[in-house]
């Protein structure tokens, strides 16, 4: 049975209520103009390899190197998105997009480009969106509302689509008129405005008392928020899932338009243009689709109408009604990859945002880059037609996955709750100081048992995913009503980390933990430092200390989170 549509009060009042805010109308602008001529690269570079070399594998693999450093660096870029300035990073993030542009543009002009060199700068040019990638998203929620964010998701999709419904004509025609030098030098030119909004915009940080974390810890935050979130993780493999199928369309379109459709560069920029207008129009409707359809059902409805379309497209030979399959296909395409987007950005926590979303660019990103490898080598030796055909069968089965995966319902994000005061503390610590155990002791009325065990299994995965290492839960053999629930945290600094990042419906889950308990006196929660042989102190009460260190606020907390 079906799950019933996502409720109304999380579905913004329409699709450009986000252009009334300044800053996300100006990025967005610019970023039409950016994507424009990302677009208008791609079909020189892909054009221009099929002039270079007849691999249907070297072609491909023009996909590939733009997607692959999404899938590799997107981790990293999160991490770096969450620990920093969004706004900087991204800025940081389009010179490196443009330096590799401006190289593809000099290497075109001198006659030195290769298709190793090509594929080189493309990497590049990858390397600087991937970085880009989770800051630019994550900073959606910085410029509107959160009952905003699905209108805005699905209005970066049509500004990405209305650029792919028109920059591969564009393309097209100036890879036709003037060569590949013409569509890079076009393409650096156009990500000026985008830097230029970043620039203006004044985006208003959020203080914290606690200093950032460094790199390998943040991404190692971002993993076990992501392992212990069932939710992202089910979004996520399914979003693996249909890049890998479906990027068959994406990486062999040169080659329908050449071997297929027997056509030449403006073939496929029409081609691409027909996908892209198909794009817009699955946007303009994306709202609809979410108060009429669960996530599930719709994404089912996208990929069994990908898998239609995919088949025309293999076996259609007349350009006009390949370029109605590509339309389709553009509209369930972008529907279904806005719906992930929706579903991973509403599902994290904003200290996580940056990673989450980073998890799923590598797995769109990675999955259309290994699916393009992949779908390449196919064409090379069973043909064009056979490869797509194979994509499209397995387009068609890919529903039944959400028979033990299903998607998970679409509702508002789960926002932080207040800053906690730190608990009292009497033993000096620095922010070092470590590792801090917390043990929490329960009495529970043994026909509450079950129950109360089955809600610390959620507990579990809330407290893991925001930092808590060892959990564990225990009943007391002599006394059955007595349960401890111990878990630990490597450093001080990281147990004040973790104790204020729980979210506001994780709180209400620990308050129903507590609830269970029962007797006399409150839940007793212990927090200790452990001390290995030979780390006590036995001269100097005072430890040393250096700016970096965090000294708590000695403060008694009652009734806060543990």
């Amino acid at each position: 049975m079906n799950d019933p549509p996502e409720p109304k009060k999380f579905i913004a009042d329409g699709i450009t209520a986000p252009l009334r805010h300044v800053a996300f109308r100006r990025i967005w602008l610019a970023s039409l103009l950016s994507n424009l001529g990302s677009l208008i690269q791609g079909v020189g570079a892909a054009w221009g390899m099929t002039q270079m070399t007849s691999s249907a594998g070297k072609v491909a693999l023009v996909q590939t190197a733009l997607m692959l450093p999404i899938m590799l660096l997107s981790m990293p870029a999160g991490a770096i998105a969450d620990m920093h300035d969004r706004r900087i990073v991204a800025l940081v993030s389009l010179s490196i997009a443009l330096a590799g542009t401006t190289g593809l543009t000099m290497l075109a002009w001198f006659g030195l480009l290769g298709p190793n060199l090509l594929l080189a700068f493309c990497f590049v040019v990858g390397s600087g969106m991937a970085l880009m990638g989770p800051a630019w998203q994550s900073s959606v929620s910085e410029q509107v509302p959160s009952e905003k964010l699905p209108a805005a998701v699905a209005l970066n999709g049509i500004s990405y689509n209305i650029a792919r419904s028109v920059g591969p004509a564009i393309g097209g025609v100036i890879v036709a008129a003037a060569g590949a030098v013409a569509a890079f030098a076009i393409t650096a030119l156009l990500y000026l405005p985008l830097i230029a909004a970043l620039f203006m915009w004044k985006r208003v940080a959020r203080p914290s008392r606690l200093p950032p974390e460094k790199l390998r810890r943040a991404i190692i935050s971002g993993l076990r928020y992501i392992s212990n979130s069932p939710s992202i993780k089910i979004v996520l493999i399914r979003t693996l899932m249909t890049g890998v199928v479906g990027g068959a369309i994406i990486a062999l379109m040169p080659l329908v338009s050449r071997d297929l459709l027997r056509g030449g560069a403006q073939t496929y920029g029409i081609m691409l243009g027909s996908f892209g207008l198909g794009g817009v129009i699955g946007a303009l409707y994306f709202g609809n689709v979410r108060r009429r359809m669960s996530g599930e059902a719709a994404i089912r409805a996208c990929t069994l109408s990908m898998a239609g379309a995919i088949a025309a497209v293999a076996l259609s030979r007349q350009p006009a009604l390949t370029a109605v399959a590509l339309a389709l296909a553009g509209a369930v395409w972008m529907m279904a990859w806005a719906i992930f987007n929706v579903a991973v950005q509403l599902s994290a926590p904003r200290w996580v945002a940056g990673r989450s979303l980073a998890a799923y660019q590598a797995a769109s990103s990675g999955g259309i880059a290994v699916g393009s490898w992949g779908w390449g080598h196919l064409a090379d030796a069973a043909g064009v037609e056979a490869a797509l055909l194979v994509s499209a069968v397995l387009m068609l089965a890919s529903p039944l996955i959400g028979l033990w995966l299903r998607m998970p319902r679409i509702g508002a994000r789960g926002e932080e709750a207040a800053m906690l005061a730190d608990p009292e503390v009497r033993l000096p610590l620095t922010g070092r100081s470590g590792p801090v155990v917390v043990e929490i002791e329960y009495r529970i009325a043994q026909e509450n048992a079950r129950s109360f065990h089955d809600l610390l299994q959620q507990v579990q995965l809330f407290r893991k995913r925001n930092g808590a290492y060892g959990w564990s839960i225990a009943r007391d053999i002599a006394d059955p009503e007595l349960w401890t629930e111990r878990y630990h945290c490597p450093t001080w600094l990281d147990y004040l980390r973790y104790r204020n990042r729980s979210t506001q419906p994780e709180r209400e889950m620990e308050q129903r933990a507590m609830a269970y308990h029962v007797g006399p006196n409150p839940v007793r929660v212990r927090r200790m430092l452990e001390r290995p042989l030979g780390s006590v102190r036995w001269k100097d009460d005072t430890p040393d200390l250096n700016a970096n260190d965090v000294l708590p606020v000695i403060t008694n907390v009652a009734g806060g989170t543990t």
